[in-house]
């Protein structure tokens, strides 16, 4: 049978266009090896996408960069001007189309040893509720989705509070439930050091993941409405809480470990139960978790500073041997890239359903090139676009997935709280 040349044109595109459409459609059709490595360059589509996000980035910490870079005081440090030596200011919250934060409640985990990181972690709390008092035309206060969606629409910035590390809790789920109340609606379990009832990714294991109390304490947030985040825990923590969770849980500032091999970040294997368990990984920023080479530099670092930690007791000689060491260690800062490769294995190990932004701003010594500072968040929508991600699959990841995670929460927490209290 003969065909028409045309007749063979047009079946041949139809075919080529069957082959190339589930590669357009999939989340990072391009590879880390296809995607260019140039800088990233922001087009007018890009931009007019950015600004139809609602941008939620789960985890801040300009709260303890204030604390100590200006004495906690917003006189010393206006954040309604620029402030070059910070990584987040008003000016390039808005250039950055920011439309919900999570600010971190951070304080050391050795504050727990001096029963005093209760007592800090309020004044952290307290600092964050006088920043959005102090601008109110800016940021207010959001306890839930809803809030969320309400303020975003009024043009401010939905403003939600992270305890970073269960040491601030001191044992105590009557803290806890004190922290909810004050606009606490996530808790990262560890920070550096192992506790009582849960294990660090950083510290030698204690509890072989959580104890029966750290069970407890991810229940109590379960029926509170507080997210669970295991940005910081061990792998074996990692499986006991999504073993124990009732609701979907959240890393609010880790990265994929098949990318940079740290164990701050998230292995594969929870990858791919975070998907059945609906939650969400938020890609940190700090070179040292997402520049392979970075990584395993920082993995030497933390074994360095707990060495140093014992060897000078005394503050100001740690601190002095310390820089000693970070002077002589220099970090390669990487690319915008290293970062889109984190979300782009995330998307396809665990699905583009259950990654987000998590960047750890003001709280890391070094950042990627084109991700400096807080107004940089359109140059991750330039860079997904260019990798081949669709429009709703970056809303997605700006901001919607979170949206879903706080929202399925506060359902688990009102089915809970139906039921007697054990």
């Amino acid at each position: 049978m003969k065909f028409h040349s045309s007749s063979v044109t047009i079946r041949a595109k139809r075919v080529l266009l069957m082959l190339v459409l589930p590669l357009i459609l999939a989340p990072g059709s391009l590879s880390a090896e296809d995607s260019p490595r140039k800088p990233v360059v922001l087009t007018e589509r890009a931009r007019k996408l950015h600004q139809q996000c609602l941008v939620i980035d789960g985890h801040n910490d300009l709260p303890w960069t204030m604390r100590q870079k200006a004495a906690s005081s917003f006189k010393q440090a206006d954040i309604s001007k620029p402030q070059p030596k910070f990584h987040t200011d008003i000016p390039r919250l808005k250039q950055g189309n920011v439309g919900a934060q999570f600010w971190s409640a951070y304080v050391p985990s050795e504050t727990r040893l001096e029963r005093r990181a209760a007592h800090e972690t309020l004044e952290q709390i307290d600092l964050i509720h006088r920043m959005i008092k102090r601008y109110p035309e800016t940021f207010e206060m959001a306890s839930t989705a809803d809030d969320i969606e309400r303020i975003h629409k009024s043009g401010k910035i939905a403003s939600m509070i992270g305890v970073e590390g269960g040491h601030s809790i001191e044992n105590s789920l009557s803290l806890l439930r004190v922290f909810y109340g004050l606009g606490v609606r996530y808790m990262t379990l560890t920070h550096s050091d192992s506790l009582d009832w849960a294990d660090s990714a950083t510290d030698d294991a204690k509890n072989k993941g959580l104890s029966p109390f750290g069970e407890e304490v991810v229940l109590t947030m379960n029926r509170l409405g507080m997210l669970v985040d295991i940005s910081h825990v061990s792998p074996e923590t990692m499986e006991d809480v999504l073993r124990v969770s009732k609701a979907p849980i959240i890393a609010s500032h880790s990265s994929a470990r098949a990318i940079a091999d740290h164990a701050r970040n998230v292995p594969d294997e929870i990858l791919k139960k975070m998907k059945q368990n609906g939650g969400v990984v938020m890609v940190n920023y700090f070179s040292g978790f997402v520049v392979p080479e970075s990584a395993r530099q920082m993995t030497e670092m933390f074994n360095v500073r707990r060495e140093l930690k014992q060897k000078y007791p005394n503050e100001t000689e740690f601190n002095r041997e310390y820089n000693r060491w970070k002077s002589s260690h220099k970090m390669k800062p990487g690319t915008i890239h290293d970062v889109v490769d984190h979300i782009d294995h995330i998307a396809k190990v665990a699905g583009v359903e259950h990654v987000g932004i998590g960047s750890d701003f003001d709280g890391v010594s070094t950042l990627p090139q084109q991700l400096e500072d807080v107004s940089t968040y359109p140059l991750i929508t330039q860079a997904l676009l260019d990798r081949g991600y669709t429009d709703q699959q970056i809303k997605q990841i700006m901001g919607q997935n979170l949206m879903r995670v706080l929202r399925q929460a506060e359902q688990v927490s009102k089915t809970l709280q139906q039921q007697p209290e054990e």
